[in-house]
């Protein structure tokens, strides 16, 4: 009795341990591919809401930390430095907006070096389709294209703004309203001459 469960611990044992390096040389060689993906996708979205640039963007970063979240892990905001010609054309970063209908909206958003909205790109939500859903429309978010805190009022025309929004889903606009004035105010605050601080 005690030989066939040793028998069986060490099948088991064998057979774990295949398992395992299996599953880790499935992890190393897919970790690459996926990495780019993210990459190329991260990329494109930086495409969506700047000028032309021509550096590395990816490489071009300077962080600030914000504070400290629920579990004590620093808070940060990562911009991105899009650069034509070695000059600063502009600058992408995401914002979250806490309050859609659903849960968080993420936004990522591009502003000129004159703090200008050059154009902002929904990376995800879970809004209602058919309603809320119309936040990641081009004409709606072509909406934010030239506003500045100087110079706009970035909120929902029910708000009293220049922004939209939908019959029956005001929610989900006034979300990402309120989440872009507040990068906006982020940028000026954190963001000098591609740069933080």
């Amino acid at each position: 009795m005690q030989r066939e469960l040793f028998k069986l611990i060490v099948a088991l044992t064998i057979i774990s341990s295949l398992a395992a390096a299996t599953l880790a040389m499935v992890y190393d060689t897919t970790k690459g591919p996926i990495a780019e993906q993210k990459r190329v996708k991260m990329i494109r979205s930086l495409k969506g809401v700047l000028p032309e640039f021509d550096n590395e963007i990816d490489k071009d970063i300077s962080e600030v930390i914000l504070g400290k979240d629920s579990r004590g892990m620093d808070k940060k905001v990562t911009f991105f430095n899009a650069r034509s010609g070695g000059n600063l054309v502009g600058v992408a970063f995401k914002v979250i907006a806490p309050d859609g209908y659903k849960g968080d909206i993420e936004i990522m958003m591009g502003v000129s070096p004159e703090r200008k909205i050059t154009g902002i790109e929904i990376l995800g939500h879970r809004e209602t389709p058919g309603l809320g859903d119309k936040i990641a429309d081009k004409w709606w978010k072509d909406e934010f294209k030239g506003k500045s805190l100087e110079g706009s009022k970035i909120a929902v025309k029910k708000d009293g703004g220049e922004i939209d929004q939908f019959t029956g889903a005001t929610i989900s606009p006034r979300a990402v309203a309120d989440a872009v004035r507040s990068g906006l105010e982020l940028y000026k605050k954190e963001h000098k001459d591609g740069r933080s601080g």
